[in-house]
């Protein structure tokens, strides 16, 4: 998709509060209110924009155990595991990776006695190797397109 540095503006904004409004966005990028709806719009049917949410604190809702599980020599059919995996709420993201590990999830539990329940009931599927997370000096990163991708603004 060709995008523009407004879009790439828009963007920014967004992932930083997608609770801002047309009337902030439309102020800040000095565009009508309707070219920013009609390039909102644009970006979400061509899959720039999957949706619109709200990252809540793990910490705050009592799920303070943060780990990294990764799964090995998995002993059913991926997609069989995955829609297992589909189904644990705890899991706050899952990837299918390369290498000698299958799978890279991450999770949030409200004890260390649950993580370890969780990561007993996945070891009936392969190799578990767990690992607490300390600390996440990087979390929820901005994303924009790389420059070489963007192309002339248009007058609006």
């Amino acid at each position: 998709m060709k995008m523009d540095l407004i879009d790439c503006s828009l963007l920014q904004f967004i992932q930083e509060d997608s609770r801002i409004t047309v009337n902030e966005l439309s102020k800040r990028l000095l565009l009508s209110q309707l070219s920013i709806r009609k390039r909102l719009q644009r970006l979400e049917e061509n899959g720039v924009i999957k949706g619109f949410t709200v990252i809540i604190s793990p910490d705050a809702i009592g799920k303070s155990v943060k780990a990294i599980i990764q799964i090995a020599n998995l002993k059913i059919k991926t997609q069989q595991f995955e829609e297992i995996i589909k189904g644990e709420k705890d899991i706050l993201e899952c990837h299918r990776i390369t290498g000698i590990n299958s799978y890279f999830m991450k999770t949030a539990v409200s004890s260390i006695k649950q993580l370890e329940d969780f990561s007993n009931r996945l070891s009936l599927y392969g190799k578990v190797n767990t690992s607490l997370i300390i600390t996440s000096p990087v979390s929820h990163r901005i994303s924009l397109p790389k420059t070489e991708y963007l192309q002339p603004i248009k007058n609006e």
